[in-house]
């Protein structure tokens, strides 16, 4: 006897809750990346007038795959494709790290978020460039990296 209006009224009051929530609320999204591949040269420092530096640089991560029939997968040439990310460290703590321990031709591990901007090149052309942010982790995978700073070569 109740059931009823009282399943009307709770989805009711369930669709308006959900209307408010959904105007004051913003919707969560994800921009996540994760890279395992090599350095390709020392990091550098840059600092621009007023903000905060950044560490910079090169990695390589590599893509493989043989070509030919599915069935003689094994008997196929093997291509590879390598795919050149440019790293940009902002949090201090990593930042020194990253510019203190990462060496070209380390293997390193990086979890960042990508980046889309525009700069103005020397020549006033507008030009677009893609970073990955480092943001929560950059594994460096030779021990011999963390134990000694003099080392140029991981």
């Amino acid at each position: 006897m109740f059931r009823r209006p009282v399943l009307q009224v709770f989805h009711q009051f369930v669709r308006h809750e959900s209307e408010v929530a959904s105007s004051l609320v913003l919707e969560r999204s994800m921009n996540r990346v994760q890279l395992l591949g090599r350095v390709g040269q020392d990091p550098v420092m840059r600092q621009v007038e007023g903000k905060n530096p950044v560490t910079i640089f090169s990695l390589a991560t590599n893509e493989m795959w043989r070509s030919g029939d599915s069935e003689v997968y094994q008997m196929g040439d093997v291509s590879q494709k390598t795919t050149w990310h440019r790293i940009s460290v902002f949090r201090p703590g990593l930042r020194d790290v990253a510019y203190q321990y990462v060496k070209k031709g380390a293997r390193i591990y990086v979890e960042g978020k990508v980046d889309y901007g525009e700069y103005m090149d020397k020549n006033n052309v507008r030009r677009q460039a893609t970073t990955i942010i480092a943001g929560e982790k950059l594994v460096v995978d030779s021990i011999s990296c963390l134990s000694s700073l003099k080392s140029s070569a991981c």
